[in-house]
């Protein structure tokens, strides 16, 4: 079983530990505790920072959706609408910056098209020490270059940005990506396990070892060491501009009940935010999951953070549709 030690290690307090032992009736074992350490992290409950959030207006004559969902949605006449997500990727980025900003990309983009938006533009918020320091520059140039790069790969332009300079950000620099894409009000798609006894499928990519409880890391402060490196993920812009095609085409479908990226803390906290929404519980089988790595633990399969990943929930008897769609945009379904 696990105890305090392991809890803080995965960026849980005393009392949160104490928590859970009182939520199960009994001390967590290593997965539980993992789960709960990916979903109780900074980086997916937002537990420091919502009260602030808070302040902030997200209701007005023009907004379709706002917090709750995988992205803002605001109106823009003639029955169009503008989806919209900003997320940060800081400590992927001050440890591998060309992928964490790339990755930190990619998952925004999955975001929008997650509501049914088509993505059309990146932008981004920087924030960097001098530099006069050589690993600022470095730190600088890569994870400009990743977010570029991503979105270049798949069609989507970055289009505007802005980068501030100050030794405050010199150990941990501040990498904000945003994505914008346009929908029709009537294709607008929500995040929700709606029906009881549908089928969850993951669309996309195998499941592999990286990444594995990067949310915990992203939540925690940064001490750069080689042991950090595989917590950050690698991403594929070629595979997610064909998710891409293929997801929009699987969202005409009326028996599509809800998808969702497979982001932070990867399976638990997809599966969790779909059913949650929902207000239903939901059953997986992780030897079911398509794995790229060999003899994959439950714990390393629940929290992966491979990318370009996608949880889809559709009625029962439609499986066979989603594979065909699948296997059509050049792409294993399972």
């Amino acid at each position: 079983m696990a105890n305090k030690q392991d809890a803080i290690k995965l960026g849980l307090t005393e009392y949160e530990f104490n928590e859970i032992v009182k939520t199960l009736g009994r001390e967590p074992n290593f997965l539980e505790l993992g789960l709960y350490g990916g979903m109780w992290s900074e980086h997916c409950s937002y537990k420091n920072s919502k009260p602030v959030l808070k302040r902030f207006p997200t209701e007005g004559p023009r907004v379709l959706q706002g917090p709750g969902e995988n992205a803002g949605i605001v109106d823009i006449g003639d029955d169009l609408a503008i989806a919209m997500k900003l997320e940060s990727h800081n400590h992927p980025s001050a440890v591998e910056p060309y992928q964490g900003a790339a990755t930190g990309a990619g998952g925004i983009i999955r975001d929008i098209f997650t509501m049914g938006a088509r993505p059309i533009a990146l932008l981004n918020s920087l924030r960097f020490g001098e530099l006069d320091d050589e690993r600022v520059k470095y730190l600088f140039t890569q994870s400009v270059a990743g977010i570029g790069d991503y979105g270049n790969c798949m069609g989507i332009p970055t289009v505007g940005g802005e980068v501030y300079f100050d030794d405050t950000y010199k150990e941990n620099p501040l990498v904000n990506a945003m994505c914008a894409g346009i929908i029709k009000h009537e294709n607008i798609i929500k995040g929700k396990a709606a029906g009881v006894g549908n089928s969850v499928m993951i669309v996309g990519s195998t499941t592999g070892r990286d990444g594995v409880g990067g949310a915990s890391f992203a939540s925690v402060e940064l001490s750069e060491t080689e042991e950090q490196r595989p917590t950050v993920q690698a991403g594929d812009p070629f595979i997610e501009k064909r998710l891409i095609e293929a997801c929009l085409e699987l969202l005409q479908n009326k028996w599509v009940m809800g998808i969702q990226d497979l982001g932070a803390a990867g399976l638990i906290s997809s599966s969790c935010e779909t059913a949650a929404r929902a207000g239903n519980g939901i059953e997986l089988d992780v030897a079911l999951v398509p794995q790229r790595d060999e003899a994959m633990s439950p714990y390393e399969i629940m929290l992966s953070e491979s990318q370009e990943r996608m949880l889809v929930i559709v009625e029962k008897g439609h499986e066979k549709d989603v594979e065909d769609i699948f296997i059509f945009a050049e792409y294993k379904s399972h």
